[in-house]
């Protein structure tokens, strides 16, 4: 068996656990609000503007040995550039203040997700980040153009609101194909169990980020004002 089949099948557990935070559920039987889903927004803003800085640690700290790989997170680095500006765009797009959720403080559960990826990347070894790339990636495939399509036939949003999780179920499809590339390469048993690990960690924190989005998420929603015709 191949080390990704493996790495899916050990993390089987920590995966349901995610998918059954009850947002998401509740995204897909219409039960959810424009709040709701710009908290979501706001919290992705919070996790993906970490995604260049905590690739940049990995390619730094991953030894000679794994020159591979360093030429594989510089890859995902051109392509993940500028995705929180996505983000911020989106919840523009919703009506709200993109520059208020830029300075907001993000939920406890996005701080200590962000805070362990930062922790195991260089206290423990950089492999642990592509335990968080299983999990945030695998799981825009499975969920993200489904729920943008759900959730734009229910609020009557403008497709403009929806480039993170559009372009992201598309483009993710391509980039777990080239994780799972990856994957197959590192054959070390003490490597593959890190990763394993972490993968499995990261699965309940981003879990737990999904139960928090029933807190309010603190945005003030944009007056618009029409300027009266002369």
């Amino acid at each position: 068996m191949s080390f990704y089949q493996t790495l899916v099948n050990a993390t089987e557990q920590e995966r349901a656990y995610l998918l059954e935070a009850p947002m998401i559920r509740r995204t897909f039987v219409g039960d959810f609000t424009l709040d709701h889903y710009v908290a979501f927004l706001t919290q992705a803003y919070h996790h993906v503007k970490h995604t260049i800085p905590l690739l940049m640690s990995v390619g730094a700290l991953l030894p000679e040995s794994k020159e591979w790989l360093r030429e594989a997170v510089a890859e995902y680095i051109e392509e993940e550039l500028g995705h929180q500006e996505w983000v911020l765009n989106d919840i523009a797009a919703c009506g709200y203040d993109k520059e208020q959720a830029r300075a907001s403080t993000p939920a406890f559960a996005t701080e200590l997700m962000v805070s362990y990826a930062y922790d195991s990347v260089r206290r423990v070894n950089p492999l642990c980040f592509f335990g968080m790339v299983l999990v945030l990636e695998g799981t825009s495939i499975a969920l993200a153009e489904q729920a943008a399509s759900k959730i734009a036939g229910t609020l009557q949003l403008p497709r403009k609101a929806f480039s993170y999780l559009n372009s992201h179920g598309a483009l993710d499809q391509d980039h777990i194909k080239f994780f799972e590339s990856l994957m197959d390469k590192i054959t070390d048993p003490a490597d593959q169990a890190l990763i394993i690990h972490s993968a499995k960690r990261f699965f309940h924190l981003y879990g737990d980020v999904f139960r928090s989005l029933e807190q309010p998420h603190g945005l003030t929603k944009k007056v618009v004002v029409e300027e009266a015709i002369a």
